[in-house]
């Protein structure tokens, strides 16, 4: 049975003192998760853990991403995380320090009947 595109969830994150490129990431996919309840598993009689989600996130350093910190916020089902160059960095005025927004974007997807 093919995968079908379900729903797609959006967020935005930032660690403001730490240029920690990871805790953004987490904080975007948290936000993009954290404001709804998805019934749309259980209205087609399966269970949560059939979804397959696609992370994807953006910050301007992606290989500063821990990418299993940012699947561990998945509540349920199994996914992947892809990291690509986008987000913002805003260095402090001392110059010590940043400020990193990342975004995500959560694509899930439920096996369904052809």
């Amino acid at each position: 049975m093919p995968m079908k595109r379900m729903v797609l969830e959006i967020g935005m994150g930032t660690d403001i003192r730490g240029t920690d490129y990871t805790k953004a990431a987490v904080r975007a996919l948290r936000d993009a998760l954290w404001h709804h309840s998805l019934t749309i598993t259980h209205a087609l009689g399966m269970e949560a853990d059939a979804m397959r989600v696609e992370v994807r996130i953006g910050v301007p350093k992606p290989d500063q991403v821990d990418h299993a910190a940012v699947l561990a916020v998945l509540p349920h089902g199994t996914g992947t995380v892809t990291v690509v160059e986008g987000g913002l960095e805003i260095p402090n005025e001392a110059g010590t320090g940043s400020t990193v927004m990342a975004h995500a974007a959560a694509i899930v997807r439920l096996e369904l009947p052809a």
